[in-house]
């Protein structure tokens, strides 16, 4: 395997005071962060879909970027040279997975016995690179989305091919991820939704997709596979209304058919703050369900109204992410996969790595940060200052489930006029959180 990135090197640890663009400020794998080495918290993985094929191309004008790599693109000579680009790309940079849809490893053939063959033949080339390396499968998915069959949806469309098309791709993912060693496996419902109820059946749909879930759980585990399954959840675009709103609607929507046992979310930042939330919402949502499973590292702009997926940058989204994760207890199948692409002027290998080099250091300063304050102990303190009426009382007799609402009408009658509530001090942990970042 012929070098793809030369005059790049492995990326070195540097230190903050570093003016080196190809080094990491504060990433250091092996520093030792609340009892683990930071690269044991963060789990980092490389998308294969944006890094090694996204060109910058948008609706308004051609790629930028070169991801040839050397090869005819559309080709497997050209899949070749991705997975050759990606694992070259990984080790350089200290990260230990990927994940992937299927069509990301090799271009789709006019019929699917031809794509599965092609996905046969990259997935042996992929098993060598893995065992020259060490690089392992974060997680896999099917792509339901881009082909014009799936333009009513994958699972939640109204054509029964369709569904079986759908099915089979799902069928070969997995068989992917198993061979990888893959972690989890994502749903992703990027079209499974609907723009208007005049022609939708919006309980049937939800059936269809709860039903084609069920049985690839079924699937996998009869296959002796016990990974992770992960919904990804997202408001809208492309479809106006998807069904995987946000991490709440996405966990009813699992306890409504019985699928909580086996699914947790992949949260991606950028896709909270498209449903009206903070990244640290659905963290929170979905931990304190039992049910955060893996994050899609990246960020939006906030000007925009659309998925930007651009690469981590802000400290302060990046700590509140790690705070929740640390507090949650730490990934257990998940990680932190950079779904997150370089700005299409960005476009230079020497930009990738960059890209890369700007959201690993965010992530472990994010880390460093957040287990500070966790160790600083004042959020945690106050918020438990704040129910300490729960615990003695009429409020433990609420939290116990033993008090009436007699009982509680009575203590109303009692007290008269209840005392205003105790402060939210907003202002001073905002401050509290701002000395952690910069004091």
């Amino acid at each position: 395997m012929s070098e793809i990135f030369k005059g790049i090197g492995r990326i070195p640890f540097e230190g903050s005071k570093s003016r080196n663009p190809l080094s990491f400020k504060y990433y250091d794998a092996e520093r030792i962060v609340a009892g683990k080495p930071m690269k044991a918290h963060l789990k980092f993985a490389m998308a294969w879909w944006h890094n090694l094929s996204a060109t910058g191309q948008d609706m308004f004008g051609a790629g930028t970027a070169d991801k040839s790599f050397g090869a005819a693109v559309g080709t497997m000579d050209h899949a070749k040279a991705k997975a050759d680009a990606g694992f070259e790309f990984m080790s350089k940079l200290g990260i230990e997975y990927f994940c992937f849809h299927d069509v990301d490893l090799v271009p789709e053939a006019a019929d699917i016995n031809e794509t599965n063959a092609r996905l046969d033949e990259i997935a042996a080339y992929i098993e060598e690179l893995q065992k020259q390396t060490g690089i392992k499968c974060l997680w896999g998915t099917a792509n339901l989305f881009s082909n014009p069959r799936y333009m009513n949806g994958a699972g939640s469309g109204n054509s029964p091919e369709v569904y079986c098309f759908a099915a089979a791709q799902i069928k070969k993912a997995l068989d992917l991820t198993r061979r990888f060693d893959g972690a989890g496996y994502v749903f992703w419902g990027g079209r499974e939704g609907y723009e208007t109820l005049l022609n939708t059946d919006v309980k049937f749909e939800l059936g269809n997709i709860a039903n084609l879930m069920r049985q690839s759980v079924k699937y996998a585990r009869a296959k002796g596979w016990n990974g992770c399954f992960y919904i990804e959840p997202k408001p809208k675009e492309p479809t106006k209304h998807q069904y995987d709103y946000d991490a709440a609607t996405s966990i009813g929507f699992l306890k409504e058919y019985g699928l909580d046992k086996d699914f947790k979310m992949n949260i991606e930042a950028n896709h909270a703050t498209l449903a009206g939330h903070t990244f640290q919402h659905d963290l929170r949502i979905s931990a304190m369900n039992g049910m955060l499973g893996s994050v899609d590292a990246n960020q939006g702009d906030l000007l925009l109204g659309w998925d930007t997926d651009e690469f981590p940058w802000s400290v302060y989204e990046t700590t509140m992410a790690m705070y929740e994760i640390l507090k949650s207890g730490g990934f257990t199948t998940g990680g932190l996969n950079f779904d997150a692409k370089n700005r299409r002027p960005s476009y230079t290998h020497e930009d990738m790595f960059e890209g890369f080099i700007l959201g690993m250091d965010a992530f472990a300063l994010g880390l460093l940060k957040a287990d500070e304050l966790i160790r600083d102990g004042r959020l945690e303190g106050f918020l438990q200052d704040r129910y300490a009426g729960y615990r003695e009382g009429i409020g433990k007799r609420i939290t116990d489930g033993t008090a009436t609402l007699e009982d509680l009408a009575r203590e109303a009658e009692k007290l008269g006029k209840p005392a205003l509530p105790g402060s939210g001090k907003q202002e001073y942990l905002q401050s509290v959180v701002n000395q952690i970042l910069f004091g």
